[in-house]
């Protein structure tokens, strides 16, 4: 009885190995050709831009205290001296949690709007693989070998999601 279990798994695996189908694709190159993309790039670029801006303020008012420290007699007193330091420091602290915030709010909007495009990638995805029979599909943005029986799914992608 066992010599039979045996000879049908021995049987089953090779054949098992010879069902399977493979396949790739690039996310990559997928999601810069997607439509949505480009909106996501164009409202991230504004954001940015507005945040650009408002560092460029705080960078000129730090400059402009800074060269009116810089004039500064030497009779003037040095508490004055010391406070206008302190001003100083405050705010290059202000920019430098400015530039932080700021950074990680791009990162964050990014994500958020980057959520809906994965999503449909996904889905697309899940539905080639389901048609097309596939065990496995593998991101793989370069290849090193791919097989005869691994094929790029990459246009099939496309064509569900509606990218030329």
């Amino acid at each position: 009885m066992i010599k039979k279990v045996l000879l049908a798994i021995m049987i089953a695996i090779p054949a098992m190995g010879f069902a399977q189908k493979f396949g790739v694709i690039n996310t990559e190159t997928l999601m810069a050709d997607m439509p949505d993309m480009k909106e996501v790039q164009a409202q991230v670029e504004a954001s940015s831009k507005k945040y650009e801006t408002e560092f460029k303020s705080l960078q000129d008012e730090f400059q402009s205290k800074f060269d009116e420290f810089q004039k500064m007699e030497e009779s003037t007193p040095q508490t004055i001296k010391d406070r206008r330091m302190q001003e100083l420091q405050e705010l290059d602290q202000k920019i430098q949690q400015f530039r932080q915030t700021a950074t990680q709010d791009l990162q964050r909007q990014s994500e958020q709007l980057m959520a809906p495009i994965r999503q449909k990638v996904v889905t697309a995805i899940q539905s080639v693989g389901a048609e097309g029979g596939y065990t496995f599909i593998f991101e793989n943005a370069v290849p090193v070998y791919a097989g005869k029986d691994v094929t790029d799914v990459t246009v099939e992608v496309k064509s569900k999601l509606g990218i030329k």
